[in-house]
């Protein structure tokens, strides 16, 4: 993996990304989907209790996390998460759609919500507010 200087040169500087998914091809598709569109995937985590370990660990810029986890869901994780300070900004995915979790995904605070389906790197730049 590259190591990149954050203050040197701006051409050098990327989003780096931490990808919860229960499910060892989704999290594959995500990382080589989200590398060929400019993020730098620095972890992966299985479940609740290892996305929470690896983002203590990586501190990335954005934590990618599926809702429905084995241990506990992803509402849990960011729970969790926000009750650490500083905690990276949350896009929740899901292959469910957002309406299926009425209002909790809004009243998460988290930054938003992408179907798995719909995962592009510029939909998780819209959502964060970075350019590419």
């Amino acid at each position: 993996m590259e190591c990149l200087d954050r203050g040197r040169d701006d051409a050098l500087v990327t989003t780096t990304v931490v990808i919860v998914d229960d499910h060892a091809g989704f999290r594959a598709f995500a990382r080589a989907l989200l590398q060929m569109e400019g993020f730098t995937v620095v972890g992966e985590a299985e479940n609740g209790a290892s996305a929470l370990a690896a983002t203590r660990r990586l501190h990335p810029d954005v934590l990618l996390l599926d809702i429905q986890l084995p241990d506990m869901d992803g509402f849990e994780v960011a729970r969790r998460l926000d009750a650490r300070q500083p905690a990276p900004p949350v896009v929740f995915i899901s292959s469910r759609e957002a309406a299926d979790y009425g209002d909790r995904i809004e009243e998460s605070g988290v930054k938003g919500f992408i179907p798995k389906g719909e995962l592009s790197g510029a939909a998780l730049r819209d959502l964060i507010g970075v350019s590419p």
